[in-house]
């Protein structure tokens, strides 16, 4: 039988040797460091992860998830091996803390980086509303809605459970924001469904000195007081009445800009009909507006016997002259996905101190 006691000399291996050699193979952890683990131990407020260290490394439960957990089984299974975050240095045990939810977050901002880059739309729906908006969830993170970018007329508390279509506003990981808007991604939907010279239907929703805000569909549009009639205005207010149903044609579409501009001036058959003879306007609304067609479709071809021969027409040679509705008032005009009231800064400096973080504190 042979003799299973061996010494420490026979087989030339002493626990100074052993413990040695665990030092020579100890991997060096950093927080930060995103390394492999394995669960051993799932324990009521979070779990013992080997990440071959000497201790067993742990994640509190408030680490687990980028969303709310209650019990850690939700999140882990024991010997379940997945990528976990230092999170911390060792403590005076020697043990280091992981983090799930860190892992996570910097995934979800570099999604969040990617839809903004692509200009998607994205849906989500509103969890809260506070005084300033309301808040969603965009992969995780918690984003904010200026009211002023909320496309409804219902009060925000009655937004809560409501799924919207959003668009990406301000994407920051450095200042912790995820600012989107609702306005922005109905306008882009709307403007997907007009065309320039398109005759639609519309109510006057605001009236200032350049001109007036026409709601159509959900949407703003401007019909600047140069494209309200072919005689002089002195103000949209001689013309229009909020509330007013008008008959607009669409001129301009800049879905980058968020812009809609609109004319009646076009829809004329005599110069001065807005203000003469509306009704006359707008019963030709359709003819006059084949006619436009017509005409800008000649002149993006280059067909007309003027062009042929090289001769600016009347019109053409006030063109180069005098810019057009948009271009003239292009300071001055609010964006179609802003309020019409003046001197309102932009939706995300006006609440500044209202926008709460996109990454929130782990409950303890």
């Amino acid at each position: 039988m042979v003799n299973q006691k061996l010494t420490a000399t026979e087989i030339g291996f002493t626990h100074e040797d052993f413990a040695a050699l665990l030092d020579k193979y100890d991997y060096h952890f950093s927080p930060g460091d995103v390394v492999p683990g394995t669960v051993f131990s799932i324990e009521p407020r979070g779990a013992l992860i080997d990440i071959g260290a000497k201790t067993a490394a742990y994640i509190p439960i408030q680490e687990m998830s980028i969303n709310r957990v209650d019990a850690p089984e939700e999140v882990l299974q024991s010997n379940e091996t997945r990528e976990f975050f230092i999170l911390t240095d060792e403590n005076e045990d020697g043990q280091l803390t992981l983090s799930i939810r860190r892992i996570e977050y910097m995934r979800a901002w570099e999604r969040v980086r990617q839809l903004q880059a692509e200009d998607a739309t994205v849906r989500s729906g509103v969890f809260a509303t506070n005084r300033g908006g309301a808040l969603v969830r965009i992969e995780g993170l918690r984003g904010f809605i200026p009211g002023s970018h909320i496309s409804t007329r219902k009060p925000k508390e009655e937004l809560v459970g409501e799924d919207l279509p959003l668009k990406f506003l301000e994407v920051d990981e450095e200042r912790n924001r995820l600012v989107l808007s609702h306005r922005r991604a109905l306008v882009e939907r709307k403007m997907n469904r007009l065309e320039v010279g398109e005759v639609v239907i519309g109510t006057v929703r605001g009236i200032k000195p350049y001109g007036a805000f026409i709601d159509i569909g959900g949407v703003s549009g401007l019909l600047h007081i140069s494209e309200i009639s072919h005689e002089h205005i002195d103000t949209p207010h001689s013309v229009f009445n909020v509330n007013d149903e008008v008959k607009v044609m669409i001129i301009d579409l800049d879905a980058e800009r968020g812009r809609i501009s609109l004319s009646t001036k076009q829809l004329e058959p005599e110069p001065g009909d807005m203000i003469k003879n509306r009704d006359l306007v707008y019963d030709k609304a359709e003819e006059m507006a084949a006619k436009y067609r017509e005409q800008m479709l000649a002149k993006q071809q280059g067909v007309t016997a003027v062009a042929e021969e090289d001769i600016p027409s009347a019109m053409e040679e006030v063109e180069e002259n005098i810019p057009s509705a948009v271009e003239t008032v292009e300071e001055n005009i609010p964006s179609a996905v802003e309020t019409v009231e003046e001197n309102i800064p932009s939706a995300v400096e006006t609440v500044e101190e209202d926008i709460p973080s996109a990454v929130e504190a782990p409950s303890a």
